[in-house]
């Protein structure tokens, strides 16, 4: 289980490291079309998104917020999905079909931190402090410097 759920998150933060350099290469895209008179249809919709992929499949908060946050997004996505809302930008597609990495980011977020209070309430260190220590042991204080 250990093993699957380290490969979990390495995924997704592999996923939200190229979410990162996909806006990136939208963002110049656009910026290259525009001086050639090349409208790149649906950048700033597929920015957005991939901002918010990003930002949930790598970043942080407690417990409970996190799993209140995947109730809500998951009831908040099944109702456009439901209602078969539709995104408003330049390219139209079905509004659930970017949240799902939301879903999917917050899902995987939620994982870890019971991953992680599991390790604390077993009595075992977090993850951050054996990371360091095995940091440390190795030799390697450039976080300090």
């Amino acid at each position: 289980m250990r093993r699957f759920l380290d490969r979990l998150y390495s995924a997704a933060a592999v996923a939200a490291a190229i979410c990162l350099v996909l806006i990136g290469v939208v963002m110049l895209a656009q910026a290259i079309g525009r001086s050639f008179g090349i409208l790149i249809r649906g950048a700033d919709d597929i920015t957005g998104w991939l901002c918010a992929a990003s930002a949930f499949l790598a970043l942080g908060v407690a417990l409970c917020a996190t799993t209140y946050m995947l109730w809500a997004i998951v009831d908040y996505v099944y109702g456009n999905w439901r209602d078969k809302y539709m995104t408003q930008g330049l390219l139209v597609i079905p509004e659930w079909i970017p949240q799902l990495s939301l879903v999917l980011g917050v899902s995987v977020f939620l994982v870890a931190l019971i991953d992680e209070t599991a390790r604390v309430l077993r009595r075992q260190k977090p993850t951050y402090q054996v990371e360091e220590e095995a940091r440390r042991a190795a030799g390697d204080f450039s976080e300090t410097v």
